[in-house]
């Protein structure tokens, strides 16, 4: 990154790829230029956040001009990752395996999910979209071969740490868990935690008591 990691704040990370898809959208409309307002309007973040979050990287716009939206989602593509194709596991193919799948991240042009891992025989060698199962057996072989940067986890609770622990033994040093259940891993993998319940439990909590 422009910047040490340590000093940007972990919030205004998170943030990037929301900027990045609402940058993306405008281009996709024939747009050259946008301006923090445009931003805080399509996004919900205040324009003040905004440029905050903008000036830990230096100077990506002009004032008065806002900007260049080229400019903007290139920065924003080499912020996300350095490389040229992100490819992405799925470990578990239930319902919600499938949907994030067939979903497959439209946040980044170039993020794609390449492979899927289950333990069920009737599902390894199906196909969803085009991506086709392997069996669990497979799965070390393959994120090494393929270089898996990210494996998602999608599997029953009780099987969350110990896959867990088979990805990181592969090499993969980013984990987004969709499971209910906190895995623990080395300090150098990085674990996301996407627990549907909670959020939905926070949304009804503003819902209360900010609507």
């Amino acid at each position: 990154m422009t910047k040490e990691l340590n000093k940007i704040p972990r919030a205004t990370l998170k943030r990037l790829p929301l900027y990045y898809r609402f940058v993306n959208s405008l281009k996709s409309k024939g747009a050259s230029r946008v301006n923090s307002k445009e931003i805080s309007e399509g996004l919900g973040i205040d324009s003040a956040t905004i440029r905050r979050d903008f000036s830990y990287f230096g100077e990506l716009g002009k004032k008065g001009y806002g900007y260049n939206i080229d400019s903007l989602l290139e920065f924003f593509k080499s912020e996300l990752s350095d490389a040229d194709l992100i490819k992405i596991g799925v470990v578990g193919v239930g319902h919600l395996g499938k949907a994030l799948i067939s979903f497959n991240f439209p946040i980044h042009d170039d993020m794609f999910i390449t492979e899927a891992f289950d333990i069920d025989p009737e599902i390894v060698g199906t196909k969803i979209g085009d991506v086709t199962v392997k069996s669990m057996d497979e799965m070390k072989k393959v994120i090494q071969d393929q270089a898996l940067e990210v494996i998602i986890i999608a599997t029953p609770i009780k099987v969350a740490q110990s896959v867990t622990d088979k990805v990181v033994d592969a090499g993969v040093k980013g984990i987004l868990n969709f499971t209910p259940s906190p895995v623990q891993v080395p300090n150098d993998v990085q674990v996301h935690q996407i627990d549907l319940g909670v959020e939905l439990q926070s949304l009804l909590f503003f819902m209360k008591n900010y609507g």
